[in-house]
């Protein structure tokens, strides 16, 4: 009898997952759905791009996977994701709340929180306060290069010696953006500075990776202690150090007087207080910080690694690079962002270096907003859309060498950059990555400084230099040494 009632709560678990993994004729394609798992087993865990790319080349640029029994749209090269994320941008603004990203920030902030009204104003808050802290102006180049002297103080300690560069960009991308949110920078080797960069990096790994995959798409699993459960101790843990510097930040504060990201919310909040139902409070502002840390540190300190490593592989194009700089600097002490109009080849290179490396490949998920339609297809109000970026920066057809590292990409035959519609390593739309125009100033202004001083080489003793990416929401280059020499010094 229990055996006859156990095989018929299985048929009606299967009947049911068969329905609702049934596609209508006018939602995209995709391959037949396995029970329970949906097409997870369709997908290599550790880097699904390849198998994504196959399904692509299958069923068409949009097409669709189950995770467990819940419907996923992929978007896939360019004419898709700008008529998604650009021409249609509302219908595809919202955000998954069923997945580990969204659990983590519980939908607050501004990097998983839903489309709406109180998206928009801390996002517009956060872009307008990051401004009038000198983003884009001589007081944000400042505080770049004074950090990146503490880098070059650290690779002339070690020169002639091979030196592991991923906790040095990190710690100066991390320190960037905290002196921004907290008013200060921390010593590279502080405990809570490393913490938070452990946070960034661990979470970066499982959010989409294997782990992250399987927790949002077996929600049965959720609470059994797996890997997925570090992540989620380590942001609450960060988050509890973040609300005591925010409580010391309001013991020490004048109001209207901000000196950091904290002081002007906090002015906020209390500008805000007789409105009903105010979206500024403290839970948001904590996810907030913690938003902008990993947006102004993660993907710009990956691109800095991997910027490293081509260059290491292609030492005509760092030899060029260094000349450029050399013409375009002469004299002068220190670059300024203003300098990259002097510097069209060293501008293609870095961008190439996003481009190649695609170190955000399936952005942040998004969801739609309302029923809507893609390309010929009904997409449902409520889907989850993942946006394969990788398909846009390597498509065949956008660039000169898709497949390859290489800085012509971006010039036309006179030498002079070119602006490609395909070019988006930080998506693009409304949802685009808070930090772009960050990491746009600190990639040129840290990678000139690096250039005009050092040379970088690759250790005779380390193999051939490997560009496959370690997966995850933000990919990150295999742990590598680099081997520091000496430019000629330039009297000022």
């Amino acid at each position: 009898m229990v055996g006859t009632l156990i095989l018929i709560w299985l048929g009606i678990c299967l009947l049911l997952f068969l329905v609702r993994t049934h596609r209508a004729k006018d939602f995209p394609p995709g391959p037949m759905a396995l029970p329970f798992f949906g097409n997870l087993l369709h997908l290599n865990l550790e880097n699904p791009i390849a198998d994504l790319d196959k399904l692509s080349a299958r069923y068409g640029k949009v097409f669709s996977l189950f995770f467990g029994g819940r419907p996923a749209v992929i978007l896939n090269g360019t004419k898709a994701m700008r008529e998604a994320l650009v021409t249609k941008a509302t219908d595809f603004a919202g955000r998954p709340n069923e997945v580990l990203l969204s659990h983590l920030t519980k939908g607050k902030g501004v990097i998983m929180a839903d489309y709406g009204p109180g998206w928009r104003e801390h996002r517009r808050f956060a872009l307008t306060t990051l401004r009038n802290f000198g983003l884009g102006k001589q007081s944000m180049e400042q505080r770049i290069l004074g950090e990146t002297q503490h880098v070059v103080a650290v690779l002339e300690t070690n020169m002639g010696q091979s030196v592991d560069p991923q906790t040095l960009f990190h710690n100066a991308s991390c320190d960037i953006i905290c002196s921004i949110m907290f008013g200060a920078r921390y010593d590279y080797d502080h405990e809570f500075f490393q913490a938070m960069i452990k946070m960034m990096s661990d979470n970066s790994k499982i959010a989409n990776g294997p782990w992250g995959m399987i927790y949002d798409t077996m929600p049965l699993l959720r609470a059994l202690p797996l890997p997925f459960q570090n992540p989620l101790k380590a942001y609450t843990s960060i988050k509890h150090h973040v609300s005591d510097i925010i409580e010391q930040h309001r013991a020490s504060r004048t109001p209207n007087q901000p000196r950091d990201v904290i002081d002007s919310y906090l002015d906020q909040m209390e500008k805000r207080m007789s409105e009903e139902g105010s979206v500024f409070d403290e839970d948001q502002m904590v996810v907030m910080l913690l938003d902008l840390l990993f947006a102004g540190t993660d993907t710009t300190s990956n691109t800095l690694r991997f910027t490293v490593l081509y260059l290491m592989a292609h030492t005509e194009v760092q030899e060029r690079c260094h000349q450029e700089i050399e013409l375009a600097l002469e004299a002068k002490e220190h670059v300024t962002f203003d300098d990259r109009h002097k510097m069209p080849y060293m501008q293609a290179v870095i961008q190439e270096a996003q481009r190649f490396s695609s170190t955000l490949p399936l952005s942040v998920y998004h969801s739609t907003t309302k029923d809507t339609q893609l390309m010929g297809y009904r997409i449902p109000k409520g889907t989850l859309v993942i946006p394969n970026l990788s398909s846009v920066l390597y498509e065949e057809g956008e660039w000169k060498f898709p497949y390859e590292f290489n800085p012509e990409n971006f010039l036309n035959d006179q030498g002079e950059l070119v602006k490609l519609e395909a070019f988006m390593p930080f998506s693009v739309g409304p949802r685009m990555c808070l930090g772009e125009a960050l990491a746009r100033m600190e990639l040129f202004l840290i990678l000139v400084t690096l250039l005009r001083k050092f040379q970088f080489v690759w250790p005779e003793d380390a193999g051939t230099p490997d560009f496959t990416p370690i997966f995850g929401l933000t990919q990150a280059p295999k742990p590598y040494r680099v081997i520091v020499h000496p430019r000629e010094s330039r009297e000022v």
